[in-house]
């Protein structure tokens, strides 16, 4: 249907599909290098992607950068993008507090997913967090069981999750790093495996 990204990111700049085009500021669709044998995929854009319109670039893309330069990487290297490409958030007290997407708007989203990895042809999936993880590789996905693993994916040859940066940020204490050295890690594995 869509012959390029390019085309295909247009297209989704536009989508009113779901009640999260309602409030957003921007569409993040997603960037990198889109010839990359490695996808990353997070759930959904925060605040700070939502006024950017780029994934990954609060404190959670901080880490994520810090993480990819670690293995001598960067976002050149690689292609960076969302299960759902507008922010999720709770607006009853007036204050904008990021939520999960519904089922519905990952389902919806799906549309500009699929055919994005279509597109880019990757030969690893690397699912940051569970939420991506649960929607890319299998439903009942155990992110702390089950990180670091490969499994075979509709979407790639193979598919494999890593913590999120915000989980790991939760975990961090003075003597602890919070499983920044397994994020670390899951990233080294996936473009090892994508060259091997």
């Amino acid at each position: 249907m869509f012959k390029d990204l390019e085309s295909l990111r247009q297209t989704c700049l536009q989508c009113t599909e779901c009640g999260l085009s309602d409030r957003r500021l921007n569409v993040v669709f997603g960037e990198g290098n889109p010839h990359s044998p490695l996808v990353l995929v997070g759930e959904g854009p925060g605040d700070q992607e939502d006024k950017s319109g780029r994934p990954f670039v609060g404190r959670s893309g901080q880490m994520l950068d810090r993480a990819l330069a670690d293995n001598g990487l960067s976002r050149d290297d690689v292609y960076i993008c969302n299960t759902v490409k507008c922010r999720a958030a709770d607006w009853s007290t007036g204050k904008p507090q990021n939520r999960p997407p519904t089922p519905e708007e990952v389902t919806t989203c799906r549309q500009w997913l699929i055919p994005q990895l279509g597109l880019i042809k990757p030969r690893v999936i690397l699912c940051i967090g569970a939420p991506s993880a649960k929607n890319l590789i299998k439903k009942d996905f155990k992110i702390t069981k089950e990180r670091g693993q490969f499994f075979p994916s509709e979407f790639a040859p193979e598919a494999m999750a890593a913590l999120h940066p915000s989980y790991i940020m939760r975990q961090q204490r003075p003597d602890n790093d919070g499983g920044y050295h397994l994020l670390v890690e899951d990233i080294g594995k996936a473009w090892k495996r994508c060259h091997s």
